[in-house]
């Protein structure tokens, strides 16, 4: 998959937003529910999860260069336990081709980053997040109690849950491909983690998340579920997921972790400032656009509308991108590659039309 020339112009720019925020899966806007809404012991591990996330923006490390590049399609995993602790990475204990731990979360987080680098290399011809064949690291039982998982930059971190709200982040393959995918926006198009560009980020996030998982699963675009974290939330709690593709707004409900506050229409857009004006909040948006192009292609999602995001994410999105900006560069990457007017354009075009970004 032929890779378009970048102007030395947005090389700069991407210099200048390597360094991204941290990307967790579980919005701050649930975790602040827990903290009004739970009873005593869930909002202290609300508070502690908040903490901890905030006083990580100012301890991240940038991903440095990479000396030694294995062949393409060569995985390089590497899991570690913090054992509770938040020194990162922790102890090693398990690396590529050893067997399995006796450790499900340890077995989990590198069974899903090697489908998650399935997906780019099979699929996309990309090499591991940077397209160098840079190692996935990981690191499981991070925290105590801790309510979220995170891209840092640099590697993935997983909290065990709290065992009463949510249990442990490695059990849902999505999630791992969800933040993943962040170092890939990290190393492409840089999409600054505020407003409508970091809600795009949000978004290419649980695009691709969903697509390891409907690819493990070799499920069409009619036969996924489109939910995010199905299988995260702890038994009780009022919900299938932390976010519904297919129907935005509808993936939980419940008294301690409030209602899904995601849009599905432009007209619903959310304005405050919180969760960086939105960001997964909003994002609910061109998700439900990616959905509704996909299913009107029909097939598998990632062979042609998966494509279709892929290239844009790539090539030409840069790191101020808006939704509008993103639907005609989808829509344009959807004429090059299957023709003007083609079925799969027209999809395109129609699924940022019913969203009313168009």
């Amino acid at each position: 998959m032929a890779r378009k020339k970048k102007s030395s112009g947005s090389r700069f720019q991407h210099l200048l937003h390597t360094r991204c925020p941290i990307c967790c899966i579980v919005p701050p806007h649930m975790l602040e529910h827990v903290a009004v809404n739970g009873n005593p012991q869930q909002r202290s591990w609300a508070f502690h999860t908040l903490n901890v996330s905030a006083q990580f923006q100012g301890r991240r490390n940038v991903v440095g260069n990479i000396s030694f590049s294995p062949s393409p399609g060569e995985k390089r995993r590497t899991i570690y336990d913090a054992k509770n602790g938040q020194q990162l990475p922790g102890t090693l204990v398990r690396g590529e081709g050893d067997p399995p731990s006796t450790d499900e979360a340890v077995n989990e987080a590198y069974d899903a980053a090697g489908a998650t680098y399935d997906l780019y290399y099979e699929v996309f011809e990309r090499n591991s997040i940077d397209d160098k064949g840079l190692r996935l690291d990981s690191t499981v039982h991070y925290g105590v109690k801790y309510d979220n998982a995170f891209w840092n930059g640099d590697q993935m971190v997983y909290g065990d849950g709290d065992g009463e709200l949510f249990q442990r982040f490695t059990k849902c393959i999505d999630i791992i491909g969800h933040e993943l995918t962040h170092g890939v926006t990290q190393y492409e198009a840089g999409l600054q983690y505020y407003g409508e560009p970091g809600a795009l980020n949000e978004s290419f996030s649980d695009v691709f998340g969903s697509l390891v998982k409907q690819k493990l699963k070799n499920q069409t675009a009619d036969q996924a579920d489109w939910i995010i974290g199905e299988g995260l939330l702890a038994p009780g709690v009022k919900g299938i997921g932390i976010r519904s593709m297919k129907a935005p707004g509808t993936a939980y409900d419940d008294p301690v972790l409030g209602k899904d506050p995601q849009p599905a229409h432009m007209r619903d857009k959310f304005t405050g400032w919180e969760d960086n004006a939105g960001v997964h909040i909003n994002s609910g948006i061109p998700n439900y656009a990616f959905y509704l192009a996909a299913v009107e292609i029909g097939g598998y999602a990632w062979e042609k509308a998966g494509k279709i995001w892929y290239i844009a994410l790539r090539d030409r999105l840069r790191n101020q991108a808006q939704f509008k900006t993103a639907a005609n560069i989808t829509i344009q990457v959807a004429g090059e590659l299957y023709g003007i007017d083609s079925l799969e354009q027209k999809a395109v075009q129609n699924a940022w039309q019913k969203v009313g970004v168009l």
